[in-house]
């Protein structure tokens, strides 16, 4: 039987007003999510940066032309307990979302009910690498609009959550999605995530009216730059890479 430290992350979770989190990201593309790491969580966590063992991969924001001032790491597999169960309490929540916006734009769903199931389908596909991320900006860093996509499987959302506290921690940083609407200038939203706080959003595209029913309109994210302290983040996303 599990105890109820392996569950409280899944009592976050479960502790969203879905329906509310479904509308929101069906308006915006993107959605709060309530306290999903405790402050010293999120300080564990952000410690690992130090502790290359935990990681399979490093990106340097500025070498890649991805942005400046900051890198990413991928963790490596097995996943620090926070990562491995917020992957796995998250993904069914988001699936109805997934399975109703692909109904919308006559696409085929392929995402089983669990996520242990799905990833396998991606490792078939030849996407095996691990796609969790640790995230770190210093003052300067941003990161440029762009999509994380790793291979032809793809989950539609993925989550972001703030390991440090805004406006103790850091300025600046705003979480940016950048909509391409059908036949309409691009719309711009910018998000300042609580510490410990999950972010949903968009991870390629999503559905909305049009004159011809739906239409797909592609999303790209980043972050606004830093304007002064800090900025840790875990990203959450839902297929391996190639």
């Amino acid at each position: 039987m599990s105890t109820p430290k392996t569950d409280r992350f899944a009592k976050r979770v479960a502790s969203a007003d879905w329906r509310a989190v479904a509308e929101e990201v069906n308006d915006y593309g993107c959605a709060l999510l309530p306290r999903l790491l405790t402050a010293a969580e999120c300080e564990r966590i952000a410690t690992l940066w130090d502790e290359p063992a935990h990681f399979r991969a490093t990106i340097n924001l500025r070498r890649h032309r991805f942005g400046d001032n900051g890198d990413y790491h991928y963790f490596a597999a097995p996943f620090p307990e926070p990562v491995e169960k917020l992957r796995q309490a998250l993904y069914p929540r988001l699936l109805p979302i997934a399975r109703d916006w692909y109904e919308k734009l006559n696409r085929e769903a392929e995402w089983p009910d669990t996520l242990d199931e799905w990833l396998e389908r991606c490792h078939r596909a030849g996407q095996a690498r691990p796609t969790p991320i640790l995230l770190r900006y210093e003052t300067g860093g941003w990161n440029a609009l762009h999509r994380d996509l790793y291979g032809d499987k793809v989950f539609p959302l993925q989550v972001v959550i703030n390991l440090n506290s805004p406006g103790t921690d850091h300025t600046g940083g705003e979480f940016i999605l950048v909509e391409q609407r059908p036949r309409a200038q691009s719309r711009g939203t910018a998000t300042l995530i609580p510490q410990g706080h999950g972010l949903v959003f968009t991870t390629r595209d999503r559905p909305v009216r049009s004159a011809r029913g739906w239409s797909a309109s592609p999303v790209r994210h980043g972050v606004s730059p830093v304007r002064s302290g800090r900025r840790h983040t875990l990203g959450l996303v839902f297929h391996d890479a190639a």
